[in-house]
Parts: C-alpha cells; sequence; structure tokens
C-alpha cells in the first residue's frame, strides 16, 4: 500500500520559538515501511495545504494517515480527512497520536464518515497490522487500538521494545528548517518514553500508563551518530530520571566521539538528585535546559501536584547556573490573575537571568483538571486549546487578562529577543547565516506579530464548526483516576528504574497510592 503520512501546521509558539521535527509521524512511517508499505511524509509546519492537495492527485496514496498530537489541530486535521474523501473516495483515512488518543469519539463524530479509524495509543506497535488490514479486506477492528465509527478493537499495546524504532529521517525533505532556539537545524530523539509522575495538568502520564520505558544505551548512541544535524532536542518527558541509564548513554556516545549541542526537558528535583549526571552531558554539549517550574509560590506547586519547594526550585536554577547552562522557565498563568498578580511576576521573571515562558492554564482531555476542573469552560473550540488562549473564566475582563498576559510576555521579549538578544548572539546568529540558518535570526523579530492582545481576543470570535465534547459530570472532583489512561498501568514492573529511583518518584508524587 501506498501511506501518506501527514503532520499539521504548526501553533501559535511555534512561530516564534521551535519548530520540531515531527519524529513520532517518522517513527509511524517506518513501523509501516518496515511491513512492506510505500511511505511518503508531508509535514505541513513547513509545506503548504496546496502542496498536500498536489500530492494526493499526483501519488495517490492507498491510505492518508494524520498525526494528531495536539488538540488544537483537530478542526484542521477534521478539514483535510474530508478532502482526501472528496478527491480519493476509496482512500482508508486514520488519525493516531497523542490527543487523538483522548477524542477518538469526537474525531469520528465531527468527520462524519470521513475518518475511518481513530488508532488509540502508542501507534507503531499497531499501524503495519491496521495497513495489512485494509489491503486484505480483513477486519480493521481486530487491530489494537483501533476506534471505528462502528466500535472499538482490542485496548492499545505497547511496543515491545523502544530498541526497535527507528525514525524515518529521509523522508522528511525540509530538514534544515526544524529548529529549536539557537539549536539550527536541530533534529529530535527520544532516550525514554513516559513519565511516572502524576501532575494535574499533564497528560503524558496518563497517556503511558504511569510507566517510563528506556531504549539501551549503544542504540542510542548509534541513532545519534547518524544524526547529520549539529543540535539535538531530547524529547524525553522527564530527562535523566534514572541516573544509571544517563550515565550509560554518555559512555556510548563519548565513546563514539559525538559532538552535538543538546536541548532537554527536566525537573528541578530530578536536576538537583543527579547532578554529575547533568554535569557530565555539559561535557558532551548540552547546553539548554526547560525547566517546568509552573509557579513561584507554594500555592501554586500544591495546585498543580508539584511536590516540590520553592527553595528546591531555586537552588536547582543556581546549579543550573554553576554549569554555564541555559535555562528556560515555564510559569503557567491562572485565569484568575489580576493586575497584581501580573505585575508581580513580571519583577520576580525581570530579576532571575533564565528565560521565562508564560503559558495559560488549560484543562485538557486526558489530564486531571479536565475531570476536576469545577469552574465552567467558556468555550470548547479545539483551536483554543493551545496553552496560549484562557477557556476558564478570566477574574479580569478578558480583554485585559490578554493585554496583562502580552504585556507579561513582551518583558520577557525585551529581555531575550529583539535587538537586545541579537547583540547578545551576534557571533551565534553570524556563524547561522553564514551556514544559511535562517530560523534562529527570524524569530528574534517575529514575536510581536505572532503575540498580540487582539489577536488572540479575535480568535475567540471565530466562527466554530467542531465543538469538543465538554468533560463527563462528577461529583466533588472524585472519579477513579485510572479512568484517565489510555495504556493501562503495568505498576511498578512499567518503570525501567531502580528502587531507589521508584522511591524518590513516590516522595515527590501527590498521590503515591495511583499505581
Amino acid at each position: 500500500m501506498r501511506l501518506l503520512a501527514v503532520h499539521p501546521s504548526g501553533l501559535m509558539y511555534t512561530g516564534v520559538f521551535l519548530r520540531l521535527e515531527p519524529l513520532g509521524l517518522e517513527l509511524i512511517a517506518a513501523a509501516a515501511r518496515g511491513a512492506g508499505h510505500e511511505v511518503q511524509i508531508i509535514d505541513l509546519q513547513v509545506e503548504t495545504h496546496e502542496a498536500f492537495a498536489r500530492v494526493l492527485r499526483s501519488w495517490r496514496p492507498d491510505a492518508v494517515g494524520f498525526s494528531g498530537n495536539y488538540l488544537a489541530n483537530v478542526p484542521e486535521i477534521v478539514s483535510l480527512a474530508i478532502s482526501v474523501r472528496e478527491t480519493l473516495p476509496e482512500c482508508f483515512v486514520f488519525v493516531g497520536g497523542h490527543s487523538a488518543s483522548f477524542v477518538a469519539a469526537d474525531l469520528l463524530r465531527h468527520a462524519d464518515g470521513a475518518i475511518d479509524c481513530v488508532l488509540v495509543g502508542e501507534g507503531e506497535a499497531s499501524v503495519a497490522a491496521l495497513l495489512d488490514a485494509v489491503e486484505s479486506k480483513g477486519d480493521v477492528m481486530s487491530t489494537p487500538g483501533a476506534v471505528t465509527p462502528a466500535g472499538a478493537g482490542p485496548a492499545p499495546r505497547f511496543v515491545e521494545s523502544l530498541d526497535d524504532l527507528r525514525p524515518a529521517r529521509d523522508l522528511l525533505k525540509r530538514r534544515r528548517s526544524y529548529f529549536i532556539g539557537t539549536l539550527d537545524p536541530a533534529a529530535s530523539i527520544e532516550f525514554t518514553r513516559g513519565c511516572p509522575w502524576d501532575c494535574t495538568f499533564c497528560s503524558a502520564w496518563t497517556f503511558y500508563g504511569r510507566s517510563y520505558r528506556a531504549k539501551s544505551p549503544e542504540v542510542v548512541a548509534e541513532e545519534l551518530a547518524q544524526i547529520a544535524e549539529p543540535g539535538v532536542f531530547i524529547v524525553d518527558d522527564v530527562a535523566f530520571i534514572h541516573a544509571e541509564h544517563g550515565f550509560a548513554i554518555a559512555e556510548a556516545v563519548r565513546r563514539r566521539g559525538i559532538k552535538k549541542r543538546y536541548y532537554l526537558e527536566t525537573r528541578a528535583d530530578v536536576l538537583l538528585r543527579n547532578k554529575d549526571v547533568f554535569r557530565i552531558w555539559r561535557d558532551l554539549g548540552l547546553d539548554y535546559v526547560f525547566i517546568g517550574l509552573e509557579a513561584i509560590d507554594e500555592a501554586g506547586l500544591q495546585a498543580f501536584r508539584k511536590r516540590i519547594h520553592v527553595d528546591k526550585n531555586n537552588e536547582a536554577l543556581e546549579f543550573a547556573r554553576s554549569l554555564g547552562l541555559t535555562v528556560a522557565i515555564n510559569l503557567i498563568a491562572e485565569p484568575d490573575w489580576d493586575r497584581q498578580r501580573f505585575e508581580t511576576v513580571r519583577q520576580w521573571c525581570l530579576e532571575v537571568p533564565e528565560v521565562v515562558n508564560i503559558t495559560v492554564n488549560t484543562p485538557y482531555p486526558g489530564t486531571e483538571s479536565w475531570r476536576r476542573e469545577q469552574r465552567s469552560l467558556t468555550s470548547l473550540d479545539y483551536r483554543l486549546y493551545d496553552i496560549q488562549h484562557a477557556v476558564l473564566p478570566t477574574r479580569l475582563p478578558l480583554p485585559e487578562f490578554y493585554a496583562e498576559l502580552v504585556r507579561t510576555q513582551q518583558v520577557l521579549n525585551r529581555k531575550h529577543l529583539g535587538w537586545a538578544a541579537l547583540r547578545g548572539a551576534l557571533g551565534e546568529a553570524t556563524r547561522l547565516l553564514l551556514r544559511g540558518q535562517t530560523n534562529f535570526v527570524r524569530m528574534l523579530w517575529r514575536f510581536n506579530s505572532v503575540y498580540d492582545a487582539r489577536l488572540q481576543l479575535a480568535d475567540h470570535e471565530r466562527e466554530v464548526r467542531y465543538l469538543m465534547s465538554p468533560p463527563p459530570q462528577v461529583v466533588e472532583g472524585r472519579f477513579d483516576p485510572k479512568s484517565l489512561y489510555v495504556h493501562p498501568p503495568a505498576g511498578r514492573r512499567g518503570r525501567a528504574v531502580d528502587d531507589a529511583t521508584e522511591k524518590f518518584v513516590d516522595a515527590t508524587r501527590m498521590q503515591p497510592d495511583v499505581p
């Protein structure tokens, strides 16, 4: 069969800070190709809808698979699926990915027959079986994780080993288009998959059933050695949870003499617990660390179920500074913030040297926030669920909330982007330009054209064709957390960590009784 694998367009923040290689889609493509199918990839982050339509007409794929990792892309995916059905009536259309797994029934309802199947869970484990069933005109619903208008098949399953996964990087045509900060161009790689914590705003742990699996160090090093890009984004939800695994990969990378610059995400308590791992990776080329602090006070940390104290967060920042790392911080703006709270956050952000990013508290399907939130959602428009728009009632009038939000973001923009940043990174910018890389330089001036309170407010006035189903009602916020899981939890045996790390994770969680 001919499979066209499609990544939808970029979201708001991808217009400024980053544009990431569609690693998940490359892994799906590799699994399908390994089963004997012919595959092409089109990434609408860097290609146009017109280009997509041309590929449909010229190549005439037998199946089209959409990556549904972001909720805000749902309307686009549905519209494109309808266009596939109109152009190629016999083509099999399916959707997979993180967010799609939590809204499978909605996707099928919106598409009204244009989507044949939503593949829930880890698509690499089942995409070959799905395509084989389509090609042989067999029972699609026999595929693990398949959800169709006629019903659901067996429960989704994990890939047997992460070591078996190799992304089809050769299928991506415009590889120089992907970057994150000054890592331009940058590829993406995963060392581990899953997260053993249980933060209320996050669906990583509910998707993977609180599992945590790891690739073999030699396999990671081999994959890194094959990456042509000088920059690498390590996509793990929390990097280097298990210190021994981080040490082993570092040793394998060092033996091979691999020279890269790295960007990763981790938790402050992991950084403090495994300092030696981060020291070694700094020597190997680690440049950037993203830490989701989420809040600057104890009350905020408790609300997001981050069982770490403010002083530990500050200690982690000091340690990262001592290594000479560039640290990016994320804070979550609550809809009930008033002008004074925004001003307090602005002053705090100006006092620390780190790059600070502000996102908006957004309940997502698959998160505990989605189920426990007692405030009424102000919109069920998927496009607003991008952590840059308010979908909960705001204390300030909405225009004022956005004005304060953008004003806060603009303070950070003046601190880290624009002319001031260019002067500070002139050598880096010149080096990139001489190599023909313009992604980083262009982003320095794009902030004000993307982050605009008037534009964000206008987004609420757009015509809405597809409304998300509201969360099911719960009594006093009580429900079984296991009902959130896409992959059922396997308990301790589902986490590739030693006993000491398992105890550390449990000690830093707010619900140690959940598997």
